[in-house]
């Protein structure tokens, strides 16, 4: 059965475009509402306005990197309940650790496949409900 992921917002923040658009190719497949940015500066202006259910971020990237854009969203009590994944391109356990560090939800490799995706999705997001609009929040 396809899970519905329908008005789920996920945003992907990299500096990769075709990690962007396979992401978000895969993502509105399945329904979801998907915010992309090219950066960690990029990104802040558009989590404040968009307010987004969970957060894919790749660790390379320039000016403000994962780890940056991670503890600085950490860091604000509006956004610090939405779920943050890193996605990098090494499998070390250095990146891992320090992914912890910030206050990463989880971490992916890259190449994701779409599940991997979507199970990080259905591992930290409530089905059925958005973290900010579940009931009794």
């Amino acid at each position: 059965m396809e899970e519905n992921f329908e008005s789920l917002k996920v945003m992907v923040i990299d500096d990769s475009k075709t990690i962007r658009r396979t992401a978000e190719t895969l993502l509105k497949k399945v329904g979801c509402n998907v915010i992309t940015a090219v950066d960690g500066f990029d990104a802040l202006a558009k989590i404040a306005d968009n307010h987004p259910d969970i957060i894919f971020v790749d660790i390379m990237m320039p000016r403000l990197d994962g780890y940056q854009t991670c503890a600085l969203i950490k860091n604000n009590s509006a956004f610090r309940a939405t779920p943050v994944i890193m996605l990098s391109s090494k499998d070390g356990l250095f990146d891992k650790a320090k992914g912890r560090i910030v206050g990463s939800d989880q971490y992916l490799t890259k190449p994701f496949s779409k599940e991997e995706l979507l199970g990080a999705i259905r591992a930290h997001v409530p089905q059925g409900g958005h973290v900010a609009g579940a009931a009794g929040a």
